[in-house]
């Protein structure tokens, strides 16, 4: 498949505005609202905005609502990163260092070392390559040296935390740069069939996978009780070998199917729950932490 060259996204960009149908996005996407900027909410640890860029302000609504872990879907594009679902999306105002490495930069060197103050946990940037992994990882890498001093690291075989953490997913081609470094800025997102394999959890420490090809409950009546028994066992496994689980297609539109599904995971001990809902999630979350503190 052909995707736009930059000169290509920039002809097309000048275009629109020369016709007057241009939005700001550079400014919309990369100004961080005073209002934003002023709410610290207390971090949630399972929330993770699933293609966070589409959201009105990336990035700064997802930190607003408390998620700890955010994606970011990238194409390589004459030697920049962009972030876009699909190619005829690409503006080339929208780059993975615009709307998320260097807000990032700008909030763990405002907050002494965190992207939330006070909170020490990593927050995980999970950036979704689109096509040329091999490529695209390697310019990726070129441009994280630029953060490293926020980012968490791996040196022969040791991890050093930092106050983000990013993994790399979508094109499985990414693989082969990324083992072959004995020093890294990111880490591997696996799959269910990494699991038992000698891949060490310093290399991949999450496991993806679409809820629908492994579970057919969606939330409508009781979870068949073989399913529930397979998600603990996944999730178990995976905890032994140190890595974290998040699942994507669960159900996503509000109401109790959505509900439910997301009880059964969070009791299963699902680290990530994925939605593009922001305020859905939270609300749902915080109201876990209110029944578990007693309704304090």
């Amino acid at each position: 498949m052909a995707f736009p060259t930059r000169r290509r996204v920039v002809t097309t960009a000048l275009a629109t505005v020369a016709a007057g149908a241009a939005v700001p996005l550079q400014s919309a996407a990369a100004a961080q609202p005073a209002a934003v900027a002023r709410h610290h909410p207390r971090p949630l640890r399972q929330a993770h905005a699933h293609n966070d860029y589409l959201h009105t302000h990336p990035l700064h609504d997802a930190l607003s609502h408390g998620f700890t872990s955010v994606e970011a879907d990238i194409f390589l594009v004459d030697g920049e990163l962009l972030v876009a679902h699909e190619a005829s999306d690409l503006d080339p105002t929208r780059t993975l260092a615009s709307l998320y490495l260097d807000p990032l930069l700008a909030r763990v060197r405002a907050n002494h070392g965190a992207v939330y103050p006070g909170h020490r946990e990593p927050v995980q940037l999970l950036i979704d390559i689109k096509t040329d992994g091999a490529a695209a990882y390697l310019e990726l890498d070129r441009q994280l040296q630029r953060y490293r001093r926020m980012l968490t690291s791996y040196h022969d075989g040791r991890v050093r935390a930092g106050a983000v953490t990013p993994v790399i997913s979508g094109d499985r081609a990414a693989r082969v740069p990324m083992e072959a470094q004995r020093t890294r800025l990111a880490f591997y997102d696996g799959r269910l069939d990494d699991l038992g394999t000698a891949a060490t959890a310093s290399f991949i420490p999450l496991i993806s996978s679409n809820w629908t090809q492994s579970f057919s409950w969606l939330g409508a009546g009781p979870f068949p009780l073989a399913e529930r028994d397979r998600l603990r066992a996944l999730v178990t496994t995976a905890h032994r070998e140190g890595r974290r689980v998040r699942f994507w297609a669960t159900p996503d539109v509000a109401g109790p199917e959505r509900d439910a599904v997301w009880n059964e995971l969070l009791a299963a001990g699902v680290d990530h729950l994925n939605t593009d809902d922001l305020t859905g999630l939270e609300l749902f979350l915080r109201a876990k932490e209110k029944g578990a503190r007693g309704g304090i």
